[in-house]
Order: C-alpha cells, then structure tokens, then sequence
C-alpha cells in the first residue's frame, strides 16, 4: 500500500513538471523600436518622407538609408540626405541628418541640419537623451545661434518654426526620445527636417 502511495506521489510531481507553464522558465528580453527620417514634408496635394529608415523590428538591428538630393520648388530644397536607427545590448539609439536646406523659397535655410536620439537600459531602468545640430541657420533672414531645447519662432503669414523640437517619456523600464532638428508648420504646410526616433524597454 506504502509503494503505490509513493508511486502516485512521484507521478503527481513528475506531471506537474511537464505540465507547468513554459512562460516561468523565459528570459526576458530587452526589446528596441525606432526610426529616423531626413525630410518629411507635406502641402496641398503632396505628401513626402525622403531618406526614411521605416521603424526598427522589436528585435533590433540596423538600418540605413540614404537620398543625394531634394527639389521641390517653392516648398523645399536639400542635398545629402542621411538617415540610420538602430538596436542592440542594451541601447537604442537614430540619427538623421541634411545639408543645403531651403524651406519656402528661403524663409528658412541652414548649411545643415542634423539630429541624433539615444534610449539605453542600466540595471534594468530605462534612460533617454537627444539633441540636435543646426549650423548656418537663417530664418527670415536673420541668423540664429541659440539652439536652446523647443525654441519656437513665429513668423508672419502663420508660419511657426520650431528648433531643436524634443519629445521625451521615461518611467522604470521604458524610455522614448524624439528630436526634430527643424519643424515648420503653417496654412497648409508641415516640414520635419532630420527627425530622430528611440525607444527601449529593458529587460
């Protein structure tokens, strides 16, 4: 009677182990999202997102993309576009970047226009960080050098022009950055000049 007891205990143990969720035993993963963009304008009638790296699968990795030059008249002009986001370990991190900008026939215009984003994880907490280089920028032809975070120039006629225009969220494991080096809104109108986009949740 004692054996088959102790047998009937061994199997209930045995089937508990087979039977128990797999879920218990997964490691959990660090998982990555981003993009990055060198031109994203659109107008009546038009809608454009040049040298566009598309979003980064969850998994991470690399992508890169790349466009020599842009000219649609009277809206925006720009040569060597460059866009690139990426994923591994534990940080994510895009970059984007233009050179010879002209917005609206020259209302607003810069040698180059670049933005980078970063989201990584340290023991398990997430953090976030991102900043933008504009050098030569003219907007209605004055020079401006103060490249302070969300600096926002209003001009006649609607037009709005952010600079260094920065979004952020971080809270325990997840983290999130984006930079658009250069945003002109208006009637119409909405140009994103080098967005860069991070995001992380840590393991």
């Amino acid at each position: 009677m004692k054996t088959r007891k102790s047998s009937l205990v061994a199997a209930c143990v045995i089937a508990g182990l087979v039977f128990s969720p797999v879920a218990g035993f997964a490691q959990a993963t660090t998982t990555f999202s981003g993009q990055a963009v060198a031109l994203r304008a659109s107008a009546v009638g038009l809608a454009l997102a040049l040298s566009d790296t598309g979003p980064l699968p969850a998994s991470g990795g690399n992508l890169k993309t790349s466009l020599v030059g842009v000219n649609v008249l009277g809206l925006v002009s720009a040569e060597v576009l460059g866009a690139a986001t990426s994923g591994s370990g534990t940080s994510s991190q895009s970059q984007a970047s233009v050179a010879n900008v002209s917005l609206l026939g020259g209302l607003v215009a810069a040698d180059l226009v670049k933005s980078n984003s970063s989201a990584t994880c340290s023991s398990g907490q997430a953090a976030v960080s991102g900043n933008a280089e504009l050098v030569g920028l003219v907007v209605a032809g004055q020079p401006v050098v103060a490249l302070n975070p969300n600096l926002a120039i209003s001009l006649p006629g609607g037009i709005s022009v952010i600079v260094n225009e920065q979004t952020s969220s971080s809270g325990g494991n997840a983290g999130a950055m984006t930079v658009n080096a250069l945003h002109v809104t208006g009637p119409s109108i909405d140009i994103v000049v080098s967005s860069a986009h991070s995001d992380i949740t840590c393991a």
